[in-house]
């Protein structure tokens, strides 16, 4: 089982000797990233920052910055546990295309009986604690300013909910929240995301759209949040998947939202229409600044907390970061998903360092002439991975988590002026490469085994790879210690 709540899991990880309690003065202006970056990238311990100047809050760092510590939170012992429940559950009726991951996920719902379970107030430790109009104070949290040309402090792990004001769907996801003053908070929508979709039914309506943010939430609940979910899908039931159980949600005090009782603090506000201040610059995930643009900014009129809150943050910059094992657990979780979407994939992988946004290799069992374009074009069709900017196919029988491998196939298998497929269309609001915003070049790269019907006519077809002799390898096997090597 997943652990219930922040606190949780980092006194489990205290016990386990995976976590360090930091009791010297930190400055949150870039003294804690360089620290944090650091210990992350030399794949150290999650950090608590007991002494964050200016706030008396406890600051949770690299929580999730290794895959034993993300799986732990989860209560997994490897990502397949997830995708093999999924691909489990679906079989043996594999549905087809979108409408087919919607039923999927009502299935998977109700065989494991797993929607969010609403409590009252007094059995939510987060409203613990209620602050209201001028008592709200964000100054008093612990908000980063990571990186030199930054354009102000942020808040890099608040999840935030809306809901469709049309259809009452909710969302949940994972943006960056910039804080302006002690009560106002940037929003960064991007184009692609289902929040800034809602804040924009809402506006055309004419309507405020209520708005709630949830900071050191239960992990399952954190992960489900970077999840790219279809729009109509509730991250709450695929977080009550995840981690076995159902998860606990409390009304707010002043929005009509529904928020995990089990948080560590929530801020709650109304977005007027057109309300927008300058955000960001900010060092991305791409690893470059992000320049500033006006996105919406929303009044926080209430904040709610346990009695001794904690915040939890994450440091973002160039990979590798604390994305990389939420990236690679959604790889993973996703594969029996995108199988439904493009049956011919045997496997895939988003590697870090394309952001898990710029590359995916993807394994298909060629069965016919420009097989590895068809699939090329069915990935940038599938939902979220429509921002590809590059696709390169393999064979099923090589390791797409073998970069090597995957790179001699690449280099080797490819003739540019036929098996390049160059295309336009959606890239990532944050993507800094294209020549204009939101759309450029992609390419698609085919390095399969080339068959003659695809038009390689050289003498003899294609040819056989360099393999060991069996006979003698298993000889060499048996062998190997007579050999004192």
């Amino acid at each position: 089982m997943a652990y219930d709540d922040l606190r949780s899991l980092l006194r489990a990880l205290e016990r386990e000797g995976d976590l360090k309690r930091i009791k010297a003065e930190v400055d949150p202006y870039l003294e804690v990233g360089e620290i944090v970056d650091r210990v992350q990238k030399a794949g150290g311990p999650a950090l608590l920052f007991e002494n964050v100047r200016g706030s008396a809050m406890p600051l949770a760092m690299n929580v999730f910055g290794t895959d034993r510590r993300l799986l732990k939170s989860l209560g997994l012992t490897s990502y397949a546990e997830i995708s093999d429940r999924i691909g489990g559950l679906l079989k043996p009726e594999l549905p087809q295309g979108f409408v087919g991951v919607r039923e999927a996920f009502g299935k998977l719902g109700s065989m494991v009986h797993v929607p969010p379970k609403k409590v009252k107030s007094d059995n939510a430790p987060v409203q613990e604690v209620v602050l209201k109009g001028d008592e709200v104070d964000l100054d008093s949290l612990p908000a980063l300013f990571t990186w030199p040309e930054d354009g102000g402090s942020f808040f890099n792990l608040g999840l935030t909910h809306t809901k469709d004001p049309e259809s009452g769907i909710r969302n949940l996801g994972l943006y960056r929240l910039q804080r302006h003053d002690k009560r106002t908070i940037g929003m960064h929508w991007q184009i692609h995301k289902d929040s800034r979709n809602h804040y924009q039914v809402a506006a055309r309506k004419g309507e405020r759209l209520p708005v709630a943010i949830a900071f050191g939430c239960p992990p399952a609940v954190t992960y489900a949040s970077t999840a790219p979910l279809p729009g109509d899908i509730d991250e709450y039931l695929f977080a009550g998947f995840i981690a076995g159980k159902r998860i606990e949600m409390v009304d707010c005090k002043t929005v009509p939202l529904q928020v995990p009782a089990q948080a560590e603090v929530v801020l709650e506000g109304w977005l007027e229409p057109g309300e927008m201040l300058p955000e960001g610059p900010f060092g991305d995930h791409t690893g470059f600044y992000t320049p500033q643009e006006p996105f919406p900014a929303l009044t926080i009129d209430c904040m709610t907390m346990r009695r001794r809150p904690l915040l939890q943050s994450i440091v973002v910059g160039r990979p590798p970061t604390e994305d990389g094992p939420l990236g690679r657990a959604t790889e993973r979780f996703f594969l029996p998903l995108l199988k439904i979407i493009v049956p011919d994939i045997v496997d895939y992988h988003l590697p870090e360092a394309g952001g898990f946004h710029n590359c995916a290799i993807v394994a298909i069992d060629k069965k016919y002439p420009k097989h590895a374009q068809k699939v090329m074009h069915a990935v940038w069709g599938a939902h979220m991975m429509s921002l590809t900017k590059l696709i390169v196919v393999v064979d099923a029988d090589c390791d797409v988590h073998d970069l090597h491998e995957v790179a001699w196939r690449a280099f080797g298998n490819t003739d540019y002026s036929r098996d390049l497929t160059v295309v336009e269309g959606p890239v990532d609001h944050l993507d800094h490469a294209s020549y204009q915003q939101f759309w450029g070049g992609k390419a698609g790269i085919d390095a399969t085994r080339k068959w003659p019907e695809e038009g390689y006519t050289r003498d003899g077809g294609w040819p056989e790879m360099v393999v060991s002799d069996p006979d003698t390898a298993a000889k060499v096997d048996r062998r190997w210690k007579e050999y004192g090597l």
